[in-house]
């Protein structure tokens, strides 16, 4: 028992300090945010909110962070869609060819670097007219965010009882029908999470935003690169600390949805 207490303890000493290295980096950016000096230092000088009102004041940066829910919502939305069809009909499909290639259709984005994959997506939108325009820099995003929500949907769909749907169907619902009133209100928090996901990779996503953005349409990411290659100020640090507030919110809100479902089952 005193052995099994000692690792026990191990492990939660290693887990914590691997947490608090990971999240160190995530403070500094906060700290030096309210910074009330002209540079990035840390610990700062002195402290001041001067940088927040100067971002509140900016048009240019309230039109990236404008684009960047634009396009972030635009994203999840899409990528959600797709997520949820995609693995549907996997569930459907589990014995035939086609359910056993999409898995591995569905993964070829996230394997092939960003840059390759900015680089054609560039070429192909500018032949088509898009390049610019928020409509590309969502499919780009959805490149990268379709395959979190389709394994997110993969897992959910996995504890799904499946003879609901097929009772549904005995009992004469068509395939929209028994979706929308058998499968859905069983997966909404699934479906939920898996936007919220994706939501997240599109408002933090640089590379692909940087060869298809135009002043028009640049995001977050992309406008915090330029200034950065200018001069290297506090408020950079106080962008990134919406940023960081935005995706910890978002994983909070996830985290809820999740155990409100587990809860309900439990209760159920």
């Amino acid at each position: 028992m005193h052995r099994e207490q000692l690792e026990n303890a191990a492990f939660r000493a290693g887990y914590g300090a691997l947490l608090v290295f990971m999240l160190l980096p995530l403070l500094v950016v906060v700290v030096t945010s309210f910074s009330a000096s002209g540079r990035i230092a840390f610990p700062p000088d002195s402290y001041s909110l001067v940088w927040y009102a100067d971002f509140f004041e900016s048009t240019r940066w309230l039109d990236a962070f404008t684009n960047s829910l634009i396009i972030g919502v635009g994203t999840a939305l899409l990528a959600t869609l797709l997520g949820v069809l995609g693995a549907f009909g996997q569930e459907l499909e589990t014995d035939s060819v086609v359910g056993s290639v999409v898995a591995p259709v569905v993964l070829i984005p996230l394997l092939i670097p960003p840059v390759i994959l900015g680089i054609t997506l560039l070429m192909y939108f500018n032949e088509v007219g898009l390049r610019g325009s928020y409509a590309s820099i969502i499919l780009a995003h959805t490149l990268w965010a379709t395959p979190l929500v389709y394994f997110v949907m993969r897992s959910v769909f996995s504890r799904f009882d499946w003879q609901q749907l097929d009772a549904a169907h005995d009992l004469g619902a068509g395939p929209v029908r028994s979706f929308v009133h058998v499968v859905l209100p069983n997966v909404k928090h699934g479906i939920f999470v898996g936007g919220l996901l994706a939501f997240i990779i599109s408002l933090q996503e640089f590379v692909m935003a940087l060869f298809l953005s135009t002043p028009g349409t640049e995001t977050i990411p992309v406008l915090a690169w330029t200034e950065i290659r200018q001069a290297l100020d506090p408020m950079v640090s106080v962008v990134s600390t919406f940023l960081i507030l935005i995706s910890v919110g978002a994983i909070i809100v996830a985290a809820i949805a999740t155990n409100l479902e587990w809860v309900s089952k439990q209760l159920s």
